[in-house]
């Protein structure tokens, strides 16, 4: 079951192909071509069908002249949802290692001092 926010961008991914083809003024036979998909294929495309592959959509994208866009869809610099949980995950400080009174290293978390 495809969610239905998907299916909405979907759906108006397929729109937006559908324009950008209509006023390129590209026929469905030479956009499928192009494409290398059947002309079925591209009109379920243009429908926003989620059961097209992305692969697929990427050609049209391509033919279209707009593959570029595909790297931005997942960017980490506009990801403000993973990026406010870094920011979350942060410590507020950071703390230098302590040392022992003889200047060697403190044990590691879990391990005994020597004696």
């Amino acid at each position: 079951m495809v969610p239905i926010p998907v299916r909405r961008a979907l759906h108006k991914l397929g729109q937006d192909i559908r324009d950008a083809r209509l006023r390129r003024r590209i026929p469905t036979a030479v956009m499928a071509e192009r494409a290398s998909i059947s002309r079925t294929t591209l009109n379920k495309v243009e429908k926003g069908d989620p059961g097209v592959s992305l692969g697929n959509y990427a050609n049209v994208l391509f033919v279209l002249g707009m593959a570029e866009r595909l790297g931005e869809l997942a960017d980490v610099k506009t990801d403000t949802v993973g990026l406010e949980l870094i920011d979350a995950r942060l410590p507020q400080r950071i703390r230098k290692p302590r040392q022992s009174k003889s200047g060697g290293k403190s044990p590691r978390f879990g391990q005994k001092r020597k004696s």
